[in-house]
């Protein structure tokens, strides 16, 4: 009788991460390994697939994977990184096994830059609920010193992870808060408003640590995006009413007026300052501003508004259509 076919073809791999028969998974990862290349990336993708569809389990997969990050290809690379920024949203402790391989892509300057974009971002979910494993001397100087002259796609994932680092122990970061303020004219909104976001993250534990970035963040209250704006008020707001009293010198009604329609997002940072300021804990304003726990709640929704596209979604497939596109939908035919 002959033997049941073995080989790691995508539907074999993706059957057994489905099984949850983790043995043979890593066998057959092993086997995938001298595979060809179309055979490697269309199985990691599948294995990616598998993993955004929680609850299936990778407890003791993320070694065997990692040996992905420095195929050859870098598309298989790139594959695999993304991979573990998927499964690192879903199951981060199941990604502690591949900290230092992931570390060790973000900190080679000859990587693809992709690869280390992506690695840093996976870095920075383990980070929120494992910052020790993830905060190292050497981690944490790669993701700052990044800032000064990586290209701007990893700047914005190495500004994520740094918001992430906060997230999980702002410790990390005190210390570093007029290196993180230095980048805060980042030409990138999406860094802009991350770093505003670790600073009021630092600010939460200790408000003294941000008169080091009072001038750039009273900068930023004149952004041109009011999520930038309204972190920014937030975390002078948290300074005010810190022992150094700083960053009382503006009037945050004059922000308001930057924008004819401001998002609630920044109208109510505008209030938590304008208490703050006034050092009037009667004053009407919301709730949860000024926490921690309001920006891990809320902080991908807010980038989810600042990445959305402009224009309409097609009322028939729900593609996003650009303001001046076709009268036609491009994937469905549907008339707009």
């Amino acid at each position: 009788m002959s033997e049941p076919d073995q080989s790691p073809t995508p539907d074999r791999l993706a059957a057994l991460f489905e099984e949850g028969n983790h043995q043979e998974a890593v066998a057959c990862l092993d086997r995938l390994g001298a595979a060809d290349a179309e055979t490697r990336k269309r199985s990691l993708r599948a294995v990616r697939g598998i993993a955004e569809e929680p609850p299936h389990s990778f407890d003791g997969l993320a070694g065997p994977l990692s040996t992905f990050l420095t195929d050859e290809d870098r598309a298989i690379r790139l594959t695999t990184a993304k991979l573990f920024v998927t499964l690192a949203q879903s199951e981060p402790a199941a990604v502690l096994p591949a900290i230092e391989a992931l570390a060790d892509r973000l900190a080679d300057d000859e990587e693809f830059y992709y690869v280390r974009a992506r690695s840093a971002e996976a870095l920075g979910y383990v980070a929120v609920d494992s910052p020790e494993e993830v905060t190292d001397p050497e981690t944490l100087a790669d993701l700052r010193i990044g800032l000064e002259f990586d290209e701007p796609e990893v700047k914005e994932k190495l500004a994520k992870a740094l918001a992430h680092v906060a997230l999980g122990d702002p410790r990390r970061l005190r210390h570093q808060v007029n290196s993180l303020a230095e980048h805060l004219d980042d030409e990138n909104e999406l860094v802009r408003y991350h770093l505003c976001t670790a600073l009021v993250v630092v600010g939460c534990e200790y408000p003294d640590k941000l008169a080091e970035a009072a001038e750039p963040l009273q900068e930023r209250l004149g952004d041109e995006n009011p999520y930038v704006q309204g972190r920014a008020a937030e975390a002078l707001g948290l300074l005010a009413t810190s022992e150094t009293g700083a960053g009382s010198e503006f009037d945050p009604d004059d922000v308001a007026g930057t924008h004819e329609d401001p998002p609630t997002f920044l109208t109510d940072r505008l209030a938590f300052c304008r208490r703050q300021v006034a050092s009037d804990q009667s004053a009407d304003a919301p709730e949860r501003v000024g926490t921690i726990e309001s920006i891990r709640d809320g902080t991908d929704a807010v980038v989810e508004e600042m990445t959305a596209p402009d224009g309409d979604a097609c009322p028939h497939c729900g593609l996003d259509l650009p303001e001046n596109g076709p009268p036609m939908c491009p994937r469905c035919g549907a008339p707009r």
